[in-house]
């Protein structure tokens, strides 16, 4: 069986990908750390400019599932903040928002894909 090219799953995926480099950004700023930022940008540039070609090729009935997969991620992302709140809260010493955000934000998006990897899984079923 060929597989498309590209999905709104996908597309949804990379979007959320681009949210946790954009989180990542204060953290690496915070820190010094001018080399992992400029990385992370060029990253993003790169991540962001595959999804909009993603997107300009994906079917127009796809592209209607599109603005719920975003809700579902953003979701996921208010999700993964509340958990690693709640992780930090209970588990370590209070972490500097900067680190939050940005774990907080790498869940989200891991809840996300395992989400809609499930969700396919039990539709192929």
């Amino acid at each position: 069986m060929q597989r498309a090219p590209t999905s709104p799953e996908r597309i949804s995926v990379a979007l959320g990908l681009c949210v946790v480099m954009l989180a990542t950004l204060p953290r690496y700023m915070a820190g010094g750390h001018e080399t992992r930022q400029t990385l992370i940008i060029f990253a993003l540039v790169l991540v962001a400019f595959a999804t909009v070609v993603q997107w300009r090729i994906l079917a127009v009935e796809a592209r209607r599932r599109l603005p719920q997969l975003c809700k579902r991620l953003v979701v996921m992302l208010l999700l993964g903040m509340v958990v690693m709140g709640g992780w930090h809260a209970l588990f370590t010493d209070w972490i500097s928002w900067q680190v939050f955000i940005s774990h907080g934000a790498t869940l989200g998006v891991l809840l996300h894909a395992i989400s809609l990897w499930w969700s396919g899984e039990r539709h192929a079923s």
